[in-house]
């Protein structure tokens, strides 16, 4: 029987439910892709548009110069003529290192902590991007930001300076474009840089809190050590600081801080840069600091580092430069040696002559007018000139009660002491009154020849005596004045042995002012011949006054002018006695003109300034100007001399009591009341000029025996010398002061003119007691 074929299978029926969700999938995926491609266009656009800050609205992107060049602040540095670093200038304190400074292990430790995949991403660490969600849901905090992030975040400061935007007020919207600006500017970063050179800018930019910024500063500020010297546990602890400067600081946090290391060192086991053997060596280890937070009143000549960046200011402003960001190197006059030696004169002179103040002024009140009787509101006066009695005055609204509240109020407070500091209970009212009673001072060294300054001490402690008695203080010179007047003489004919009693010389009144009569130091007049030589070895006011009487106060004036004195000068008959103010600063220039030959030198301190990159941006040189002949400059030189040689000289001391084998010249110089005293001292190439007295002229010592010249001011010059010529690695020149070339016209030999003129060989201003140590109280401040 034949086989049928086999019909054919009927055609399967198209049901009408699966077309229908085949559509929808379509239409859904299309959707989705649509959403996707605008969302990724939308993305594009966004980013361009922060890229370009599309119509301001979210602020300032770098262009590729500034990235390329980027510029953090860098602390910039001054140093020694003998190459020692004096100090810094900066906000913040930041000094760079290069990388192959950089040790292993803070390099490790950064990596480890920080951004543990950093040699694989390009800036964007995605991997660690997308897994902030699952952090987030397990109740776990993460950051995403690689270090190339953070380099952007703080180089170009994109939370700050490019924080402009008009769409970045809004919180969280701003947060939003600071991001994205941080990861555009790693991309392009990354782009730019290599990863050693990235991991350098980090390191050298980062804040570790205490103002120390970069690796360098903050190993020296936590450690006092290099980079390259710090250990592992050192790194970790560091490294452990910048997620959190004020949380994880070792100074303030030690616990913390410690637990914060470890974790440290545990991720860097994570990461195989650390054994499980190391890592719990060196857990074990405490956080053993040496920290020292550098500020300006710290390092070697405080004083003339604050006269050096008030003086640069305007070249700084000049040259579009930043005394304080842009990591100048500074190179100053300044011998470090003598400096130690200037600093540490004052300290041991000050300390013992505040002794004798606290001892003479015991249980009583130290400011007192010319006739001894105390001041009435001394201290109430002075409170109302400083700036914490304007600034409570404004706070208050002019309220005196609130204000003398305040005033009164006693706080815990760190005060200065000859012994060291000391914490006390004070109101400022107390402080106020304990500050005046302490002497101050100033103390400058010049090398005459090239204007160079060596030594600069402008007051007892700069960190709790901020005012500079060298440039910016100015006082009566006293009798220190007194050789611009026999300069005078001199050129206008008069001789070194030039012969005159010493009487009274009587100045006419005028213009409603009394006839003036200046009087000695002991009150009196002996009526013996005296010649220039001795009168001004012996500081005698009355040939002095004769001398102006005859020159005119006009003339000492100019004379003053032409030896570099620009304070004003009033041209009165007491004009020969110091009656205007002037400073330290100014009389070593004068003075220094007698030992370079009548060439007036004005004093420099910076020699020549270089950029970060070691290129000299410019070199200083002294002004000078032709002020006297040369032989005029001798004989002052000479006549200067015989204040130390002369019987009878007010600065004999100086051979007889600190045995100075060479050639000297001086002048003491005191003032009314005792308010100032001064001292100048030359030789042939370092002229040293000297102030001691209270900050106000009303507080002084009661007598000559303490507050003359002589006693209260030279003694720091003998002091100085004597730590300068111990040192054999310090050359100054001891020799005589060289002569002239040509023949001299002056006679200088006055000894063959004395005959009975010499009688008295005790300078008539030291006829008094000495003072004694047996009064002395070790508590005395």
């Amino acid at each position: 029987m034949p086989i049928s074929p086999t019909p054919p299978r009927p055609a399967p029926v198209r049901r009408g439910p699966a077309p229908v969700r085949n559509g929808r999938f379509q239409a859904f995926t299309r959707t989705m892709w649509l959403l996707f491609g605008g969302g990724l266009l939308a993305f594009i656009l966004y980013v361009s548009a922060v890229n370009v800050n599309f119509m301001n609205l979210f602020g300032r992107m770098p262009n590729l110069r500034t990235l390329e060049n980027p510029k953090s602040e860098l602390a910039s540095e001054i140093y020694s003529a003998d190459g020692v670093l004096l100090g810094k200038y900066f906000r913040e304190n930041r000094t760079p290192v290069d990388y192959k400074d950089l040790p292993q292990n803070v390099i490790d430790a950064l990596i480890a902590t920080e951004d543990v995949r950093f040699e694989q991403h390009s800036g964007i660490d995605f991997k660690g991007l997308f897994a902030i969600p699952y952090y987030l849901l397990s109740g776990r905090s993460r950051g995403s930001s690689t270090l190339t992030q953070q380099v952007a975040k703080v180089l170009f400061r994109t939370r700050e300076d490019l924080n402009d935007g008009t769409l970045n007020s809004d919180g969280k919207l701003g947060l939003l474009i600071t991001k994205t600006k941080e990861w555009l500017l790693a991309i392009k970063l990354e782009r730019n840089y290599t990863k050693r050179e990235i991991l350098r800018m980090y390191l050298n930019t980062v804040d570790y809190g205490s103002n120390a910024f970069g690796i360098n500063t903050a190993a020296k500020t936590f450690f006092n050590k290099s980079p390259k010297q710090l250990t592992t546990p050192e790194a970790a602890t560091l490294v452990g600081i910048v997620n959190a400067p004020s949380r994880f600081s070792p100074a303030a946090h030690p616990v913390r801080s410690k637990r914060r290391r470890n974790w440290v060192l545990q991720q860097m086991v994570r990461a195989n840069y650390l054994s499980a053997d190391e890592m719990r060596r060196d857990t074990t280890q405490a956080i053993v600091l040496h920290y020292s937070v550098e500020n300006s009143a710290q390092g070697l000549a405080p004083y003339f580092r604050t006269e050096v960046a008030k003086y640069l200011q305007t070249w700084a402003r000049e040259t579009d430069h930043d005394l304080y960001a842009d990591g100048l190197k500074i190179y100053t006059t300044l011998d470090s040696r003598m400096q130690v030696y200037a600093e540490k004169a004052v300290a041991e002179h000050l300390a013992l002559q505040q002794k004798w103040f606290s001892a003479q002024w015991k249980g009583q009140l130290p400011w007192r007018d010319e006739n001894g009787k105390v001041i009435p509101n001394f201290l109430a006066t002075s409170m109302r000139r400083t700036q914490r009695y304007k600034s409570l005055m404004e706070r208050y609204d002019g309220n005196r009660d609130s204000v003398n509240y305040y005033l009164r109020h006693k706080y815990r407070m760190t005060v200065f002491s000859w012994q060291g500091e000391r914490e006390m209970l004070m109101s400022p009212m107390d402080s106020l009154d304990y500050y005046k009673r302490y002497l101050r001072a100033g103390f400058l060294a010049v090398n005459p020849l090239n204007g160079y300054i060596k030594a600069w001490v402008g007051g007892p402690n700069y960190k709790f005596f901020k005012f500079d008695h060298v440039r910016q203080g100015k006082r009566q010179p006293g009798s220190t004045f007194k050789p611009i007047v026999y300069t005078a003489a001199i050129d206008q004919g008069y001789s070194p042995c030039f012969p005159r009693p010493d009487v009274a010389t009587t100045f006419p009144g005028e213009a409603g002012r009394p006839p003036y009569t200046p009087h000695n130091f002991e009150g009196g007049y002996s009526g013996r011949t005296f010649t220039l030589r001795q009168a001004l070895a012996r500081s005698m006011n009355s040939i002095t006054a004769w001398l102006v009487y005859k020159l005119g106060p006009e003339t000492v004036v100019a004379y003053a002018k032409r030896l570099g004195i620009t304070s004003p000068i009033d041209p009165v008959p007491a004009v020969g006695f110091g009656a205007s103010d002037c400073s330290i600063y100014e009389l070593c220039g004068a003075y220094g003109t007698f030992v370079n030959k009548g060439v007036h030198t004005t004093p420099i301190m910076v020699t020549r300034i270089e950029d970060k990159n070691g290129n000299e941006l410019r070199q200083f040189v002294a002004q000078t100007k032709e002020a006297l002949s040369e032989e005029t400059a001798y004989v002052m030189t000479n006549m200067l001399q015989a204040s130390t040689t002369e019987p009878g000289g007010t600065s004999t001391i100086l051979h007889t009591g600190f045995k100075f084998p060479f050639q000297i010249g001086a002048k003491t110089g005191t003032t009314s009341n005792y308010s100032d005293a001064w001292f100048m001292g030359i030789t042939p190439d370092l002229v040293c000029g000297m102030w001691v007295g209270g900050e106000d002229r009303s507080i002084h010592f009661r007598t000559g025996a303490y507050g003359q010249g002589a006693r209260l001011a030279l003694p720091l010059y003998g002091i100085f010398m004597k730590k300068v010529i111990a040192d054999k690695n310090i050359s100054i020149n001891t020799q005589p002061f060289p002569a002239p070339a040509a023949p001299l016209t002056i006679e200088l030999d006055c000894s063959k003119y004395y005959g009975s003129m010499q009688r008295d060989t005790i300078p008539y201003d030291q006829k008094l007691t000495q003072p004694s140590t047996n009064d002395l109280d070790d508590k005395d401040i």
